[in-house]
Order: structure tokens, then C-alpha cells, then sequence
């Protein structure tokens, strides 16, 4: 049996290894909802935003570990560890991510971490 990698988890790869370029592959009214709850952050401009917040919020510490992603035509799927190191905190946080897709570009994204109130706290520096 061969396999090839699906143009969509193509797009994953290059986003986990890097969020700054989400924008590259958004639409503009992509839409997102962060792990934390909070209101959906709507427009390609927003997400971009939110994303440099979090590599920030790390002290451009961030490490997206992906373990394994699976995409097709419609949606995706990123499970992996959000590394990072905030204060004195070593952040080790498992993660989903999950992806919808229109005409090969991102138009929807849920981002899903195991613990999401504890990991909101230690990204703006409380402790454990």
C-alpha cells in the first residue's frame, strides 16, 4: 500500500512548525476558538494576532511537539504537547487541534488543550 501525505496535513505541518504563518493559509474570515473559552476571534488579522500573543506569552519560547496529524479534504486533526517555558514554569501541556477546510484553506480552527484553565494560567506566568 502507498501512502501520501494529504496536501491539507501538508498545511498543518508548516503551521505547527511555525503559527506565525497561519496567515498564508487562512481565509480571511477564517474563525478560531480558543482552548480557553473565550469569544471565537473572528478574521484573518485577529488570528494572526492571537497567535503572536501566545508566542509571546512563552517569550518566544513555544514549542508546538506534534505527534501526529491526520487531514483530508474537509478537516483536520493535530494531537501533540505545547512545550514552553513561562517564569519559572515548564509548561507541558497535551494538545488537539482541530482543522476545517475549504478549497485546500483554513476556515476553522478549535484549538483543545488537556487542561486549559491551568494551562491559561501559567501562559500569563501564575504557578501550578
Amino acid at each position: 500500500m502507498t501512502t501520501t501525505t494529504h496536501p491539507n496535513s501538508a498545511i498543518l505541518e508548516d503551521v505547527y512548525a511555525d503559527l506565525a504563518c497561519i496567515g498564508r493559509y487562512a481565509a480571511d474570515s477564517i474563525v478560531l476558538h480558543p482552548a480557553d473559552g473565550s469569544a471565537p476571534v473572528k478574521g484573518k488579522t485577529a488570528v494572526e494576532r492571537h497567535e503572536l500573543d501566545l508566542i509571546r506569552a512563552t517569550g518566544n519560547t513555544l514549542v508546538m511537539d506534534v505527534e501526529h496529524i491526520i487531514a483530508n479534504d474537509y478537516f483536520g486533526s493535530v494531537h501533540g504537547v505545547l512545550r514552553a517555558h513561562v517564569g519559572d514554569n515548564d509548561i507541558a501541556m497535551p494538545f488537539c487541534g482541530l482543522w476545517r477546510f475549504a478549497s485546500a484553506v483554513i476556515v476553522e480552527h478549535w484549538e483543545n488543550a488537556y487542561r486549559p484553565v491551568e494551562l491559561t494560567r501559567l501562559l500569563s506566568g501564575g504557578s501550578r
